[in-house]
């Protein structure tokens, strides 16, 4: 199986020195891979469903998100499928793309600092989501200056409000080395396409070419979580995504995730979310996100 690069090149149009796309139907993300580039990365989805899974931190989205993701983080597509008259616009800019000092000058401090911030991944919460979201969708149809002043409008606004979650409060201890990075690619793939059931250490490790013991310091040290709870919190986020979804049964709904045992998909649950289940599904249906 052939892993995609590790490093995405991003190259904006010509007479551009930033990116930004508008997806306005749902993207089939067969090409979804754990990727990182030294261009920082806004998405912001006006109505949409999906995973997020930025850095250490795994969560789902029902409805819209905007997030903003630091250079070389890892990161995974986003969005599983957009609602009706949903968009996903996407926006990627390197730090340094207005000059190498012109966001260290005293005026840009706050700016600066928000990029600092986003190498954790940042989560902007409501209020600002839904007064930045319309200026971020703005921005495909304005060219030149006009596309750089209103983007600095939007940095401005970011920067400026405490309106937002930081995903990877803890940091994040990736080490950005090209065969380790296929390796960490190929195996949340396998996690991806199977956590519904049980994975086992040696079909994995087997799967990367390593030993059981290797692997482990392997995965825990690039990823700083074991490979159990990692497979653990991709079965509480699709749970997230069924409770909030469906109608079925939180007993069936345990076992379609690949848990086996309820009171231990209670107990997982309660603390990746902090809340029970029952309580999880009576608040997603007061309050869609």
């Amino acid at each position: 199986m052939k892993t995609k690069p590790t490093l995405e090149k991003i190259t904006p149009s010509f007479g551009s020195s930033m990116l930004v796309k508008k997806h306005e139907q749902f993207l089939k993300r067969t090409n979804a891979f754990w990727h990182f580039h030294p261009e920082i990365e806004i998405v912001y989805v006006n109505k949409g469903k999906g995973k997020r899974h930025i850095g250490n931190h795994i969560s789902y989205f029902n409805n819209s998100q905007l997030v903003l993701i630091g250079s070389n983080l890892p990161h995974l597509g986003f969005v599983d499928r957009l609602t009706t008259n949903g968009s996903e616009t996407l926006i990627q800019f390197k730090p340094d793309f207005l000059g190498k000092e012109f966001f260290k000058i005293p005026e840009m401090t706050a700016i600066d600092q928000l990029f600092e911030r986003a190498k954790k991944g940042i989560r902007f919460n409501i209020e600002i989501k839904k007064r930045i979201g319309a200026k971020i969708e703005k921005l495909i149809d304005l060219e030149g200056a006009n596309r750089i002043i209103s983007f600095l409008e939007i940095l401005k606004e970011l920067a400026n409000t405490d309106d937002y979650t930081i995903l990877n409060a803890d940091g994040f201890a990736f080490e950005t080395i090209p065969k380790d990075n296929e390796k960490i690619d190929l195996v949340f793939k396998h996690i991806n396409e199977n956590f519904k059931r049980h994975i086992s250490l040696e079909e994995v490790a087997d799967l990367v070419s390593m030993t059981v013991p290797a692997f482990c310091r392997f995965f825990k040290k690039t990823t700083n979580k074991t490979f159990t709870k990692l497979v653990n919190e991709y079965r509480v986020v699709h749970a997230t995504k069924l409770l909030s979804e469906s109608q079925t049964s939180i007993t069936d709904i345990c076992y379609e995730c690949g848990f086996n045992n309820f009171s231990h998909f209670n107990k997982l649950f309660k603390e990746f979310t902090g809340k029970p289940a029952s309580k999880y599904r009576r608040e997603m249906s007061n309050f869609i996100q």
